[in-house]
């Protein structure tokens, strides 16, 4: 058996996180390998089962690779997620520009590829081999047209696929690993796959167009070069220049990574993967295919901050629905569509290396007071912006109202985590609930709010404020926490009151090393050996060291943080700083959020929240 005639787990292995591209394109996302491959897609939506899948240990890929030695590279064109994978072989340079035709369709996905040999001749194969639900479903009846055009079955979805005329049915080597027991005949069952040799002479390119939806394709395959041009149109239209922001292009980037996340329902999903390791082994890997309430108030508020509101207009429209239907009882996370988050299960798959393989998430049984700040800090800030309707208004009552009832309820914080009565939670909240008195027209309701902020404000002073001064994680935990960073930052204590500066000095003190932030201590560990710097935390501290007015400190956490990316700068939850690896679930939205709030804000372009003088309670 040859190289190339490996199943697609072992021809196309899972490869560091840094080395993946994203495509998305609101409705769904692939992840792009440094061979070509296309290793994760889900569809028709973000939370449906992957038809490419080896990523995580499953079935099926979509591969455009050279056939001769290369070294892979690649980048996007500024301001999309229109990727070019760019490999250089022994005889050629050859280019592959891929991207999910934009805006997306949620019943019917449109996968384009335009491979071209730049220099000369390419020689490259191309394997076309979809397996639904991760993997267990193989293609059915493939079908070659009289045009050239293939259409299929996988699972319940329909295919259909253009460029690929002169493809060939081949049987799938099975992974060697479950090979046939010639007693039982277990493990050989093969799928259908498609296989073309593609040849290309210098300056030539050849296009291919994948759908899957739902339902039988209507009507004729799209024009490779009308889809393009729609496509590349579309993003132009959606993603603006933010010259005026530091940093611009990687701001930018940022910027068209969030558009991408987000869908015509208006929800931001939190990452487009599942099961991707936080640390090895050690069962922090989850499924964030879904909506998280917080997640998206950054989003928002960063949009805001940039002074570009379609971001900040989807986040309000999806939470104020979720709040109208849901009340007191928000959930942490919803599906893109609104529905709720499936229970954790796995899926008896290997995993990515050093991970599991969970689908669905027990967020969907969690209560997190924060969410109710976050959502009226985001109503706030389209509030300032003239951007808040009658809907909006009275999701911020709800908002409010639940607050009310339930802050001193035990809730599982911004990091859920066991249910405890966290400082944070409280803290945000009286934020959410004082931006929110500062946007409305002033009168009983504003009143209201500010009383009840001063409440919370008061509660967490005479309960969770250390002897040394700083806020502590929770009344019967002493520790730090990065969390406790951001409710300075969004103007629920004073940015120039004591327990402001005690808190970012003692956390920086405990909790950073070199530039790189971390959330809390987990055990007495030193902090890389128990999870991986939090690029959040990095920019929130960059955050506060401008909300002080130090802003060589600022840049120096902003540009150390900005680097923590993938080679298609993308970012992941965590960053390795001894391996200097990308760790979590990819790209981790509310981390390109964050980044995006960071760029206007230290560029002057973003103001700063107001910082309220008065009404700090009690010190203790």
């Amino acid at each position: 058996m040859t190289a190339i005639d490996l199943p697609e787990s072992h021809a196309y292995p899972p490869q560091a996180l840094h080395d993946y591209a994203v495509l998305a394109d609101g409705e769904r996302a692939a992840l792009v390998g440094p061979r070509g491959e296309v290793c994760w897609l889900c569809a028709p939506r973000w939370h449906d089962e992957a038809v490419f899948a080896t990523l995580i240990g499953g079935g099926g890929a979509y591969a455009v690779t050279p056939e001769d030695r290369f070294v892979p590279g690649g980048h996007y064109e500024e301001g999309t997620l229109i990727w070019r994978s760019r490999w250089v072989t022994q005889h050629s340079i050859v280019e592959c520009r891929e991207a999910l035709a934009y805006p997306g369709d949620p019943d019917r996905l449109v996968l384009l590829r335009r491979v071209e040999a730049l220099e000369g001749p390419a020689r490259l194969r191309v394997v076309l081999h979809p397996l639904a639900g991760y993997g267990a479903e193989p293609l059915h009846a493939p079908h070659r047209d009289e045009h050239g055009v293939w259409t299929a079955r996988v699972g319940d979805l329909h295919l259909r696929w253009t460029g690929g005329a002169e493809a060939r049915l081949t049987d799938a080597p099975a992974d060697t690993d479950e090979a046939a027991d010639p007693a039982t005949g277990a493990g050989s069952r093969r799928a259908t796959r498609l296989v073309l040799a593609l040849r290309l002479d210098p300056g030539q390119h050849h296009d291919f167009v994948l759908e899957i939806g739902r339902t039988p394709p209507a009507g004729p395959p799209p024009e490779p070069d009308a889809a393009w041009d729609r496509t590349a149109r579309a993003w132009r239209e959606a993603v603006p220049a933010l010259d005026a922001t530091v940093a611009a292009g990687d701001a930018r980037q940022s910027y068209a990574v969030l558009r991408g996340m987000t869908g015509a329902s208006g929800g931001m999903i939190a990452a487009a993967t599942t099961s991707l390791p936080e640390r090895a082994e050690e069962g922090r890997n989850y499924d964030y295919r879904y909506v998280w309430i917080r997640d998206q108030c950054y989003a928002g508020q960063a949009a805001a901050a940039a002074g570009e509101y379609p971001l900040l207009d989807a986040a309000v429209r999806f939470i104020g629905a979720r709040l109208h239907e849901d009340g007191p009882r928000l959930s942490p996370a919803y599906t893109v569509d609104g529905g709720p988050v499936p229970d954790q299960r796995e899926l008896d798959l290997a995993g990515y290396p050093g991970g599991y393989d969970r689908i669905g998430n027990r967020v969907n049984r969690q209560f997190q007071l924060d969410a109710f700040g976050e959502a009226l800090l985001l109503f706030a800030a389209a509030a300032r912006a003239g951007r808040l309707e009658g809907d909006g208004w009275k999701a911020v009552d709800i908002a409010a109202d639940a607050v009310a009832r339930r802050w001193r309820e035990p809730d599982a914080g911004i990091w859920e985590l066991e249910p405890r009565v966290w400082t944070h939670s409280r803290l945000i909240c009286s934020a959410g609930l004082r931006a929110m008195a500062g946007a409305a027209p002033r009168g009983p309701r504003a009143r209201r709010w500010t009383e009840l902020a001063d409440t919370l404000l008061a509660a967490a002073t005479a309960t969770c404020l250390h002897p040394d001064g700083h806020w502590q994680r929770a009344a019967d935990d002493a520790g730090l926490d990065a969390a406790l960073l951001l409710p300075a930052l969004r103007g629920g204590v004073p940015a120039d009151d004591p327990r402001t500066h005690a808190t970012l000095r003692a956390y920086q003190d405990r909790l950073t090393d070199h530039h790189y932030a971390y959330r809390f201590r987990h055990d007495d560990r030193p902090l890389a050996a128990a999870e991986g710097a939090f690029v959040l935390c990095g920019f929130a501290v960059a955050l506060a060291e401008h909300q002080q007015g130090r802003e060589v400190e600022a840049f120096r956490w902003f540009e150390r943080n900005r680097a923590a990316c993938g080679a298609a700068g993308l970012y992941a939850e965590e960053f390795d700083i001894t391996q200097r690896q990308l760790r979590g679930n990819l790209p981790q939205s509310f981390v390109h959020a964050m980044m995006l709030e960071c760029a206007a804000r230290l560029a002057g372009t973003g103001g700063v929240p107001e910082r309220p003088t008065s009404s700090r309670g009690p010190r203790g």
